[in-house]
């Protein structure tokens, strides 16, 4: 692998984790209802969903989820259910940005297995990943090279690319949570669970080709 194999990678990686998806959209409202903490925590379970997928396209198992047209749509539909799900569930019941969400010791602890687990169900059944890594990872492994070695430089070039971009998300968003005041900040809540569901219906669209 050159350099330059390398850099085209983490550019076009790069510009992928900037685009403001369902990943960005969730970090940034656990930022702005319970802080950079919580914003990390799902960030970390999206990594983790990120690394499935990108274990998966190394294999022929990627490329038969893509080809497998019932898989792929199932995918897709629970991923598209789950954001419509999260963005109701914002809309109908906000608060979390003003102050007005139970913030007790129990509520806490639910929230931190709830976001990790949160994360990585989102990102789990978004295949946008799954298709980005196996259209792109076949055409910058140099098969006359070290083949493992070249998937765990990608993997990891991946990974620290996307924490640092969430992290300056999630950042923002608990920046943001802090200065909110009501009522502005329940507008902030369902403008935020808007956004998801116009995300969900969004994945909708996506396509194998």
């Amino acid at each position: 692998m050159t350099w330059e194999t390398w850099l085209l990678f983490a550019v076009t990686g790069g510009a992928l984790c900037l685009s403001p998806g369902p990943d960005v959209l969730l970090v940034t409202s656990q930022g702005m209802a319970w802080g950079l903490g919580a914003a990390m925590r799902s960030a970390g379970g999206i990594l983790g969903a990120n690394a499935v997928y990108f274990a998966l396209s190394a294999t022929s198992l990627g490329a038969f989820l893509i080809a497998s047209h019932d898989l792929f749509t199932a995918i897709k539909w629970l991923g598209a259910a789950y954001l419509v799900w999260l963005g109701l569930c914002t809309v109908l019941h906000p608060g979390a940005s003003s102050g007005e969400k139970d913030r007790s010791a129990p509520a806490r602890r639910a929230q931190i297995g709830g976001g990790f687990v949160r994360g990585f169900v989102l990102q789990a059944a978004n295949p946008k990943s799954l298709l980005f890594f196996v259209a792109l990872l076949p055409q910058l492994i140099d098969p006359a090279g070290d083949v493992v070695l070249q998937i765990v430089i990608f993997g990891l070039t991946s990974a620290v690319l996307e924490f640092f971009v969430l992290l300056g998300y999630g950042a923002l968003a608990a920046r943001a949570g802090r200065l909110a005041r009501a009522p502005l900040g329940r507008l902030v809540d369902r403008t935020g669970g808007v956004l998801l569901i116009f995300a969900g219906a969004g994945l909708t669209l996506v396509r194998r080709a």
